[in-house]
């Protein structure tokens, strides 16, 4: 799992884009080849990208970093089954100052009471 924080895009879909987009940048080098969003919008965009002109030099970016994963799929996961990442990344947008996070579990510096 992998958690960082933007500035305020355009819309709420142009973050979910840079957001895969930068989860792509961040594990290009590793075994990972499965990506989760709670957006189904996103996983159109991605199978069908010509549908969505508006997103067009962002989509391309991402079609390039697929080159880095054979094997690359993407799932849409509802929030509600996946409670915890939501959490992480409500709490990345809280913070002033830029994050990234990279890891297998709740990172220490969450406060205790947060963490689920």
């Amino acid at each position: 799992m992998g958690i960082r924080n933007f500035t305020r895009r355009e819309s709420a879909l142009h973050s979910k884009v840079e957001a895969l987009r930068c989860a792509m940048e961040m594990f290009q080098h590793s075994t990972c080849q499965s990506f989760g969003t709670d957006c189904e919008e996103l996983t159109a965009m991605i199978k069908e990208p010509h549908a969505w002109p508006n997103f067009m030099a962002e989509l391309e970016r991402i079609e390039t970093l697929q080159i880095c994963f054979p094997d690359f799929n993407i799932i849409y996961v509802p929030r509600a089954c996946n409670q915890i990442l939501d959490f992480l990344a409500k709490t990345a947008r809280s913070f002033h100052r830029e994050l990234h996070f990279i890891g297998c579990s709740i990172p220490v510096w969450l406060p205790m009471s947060l963490q689920v």
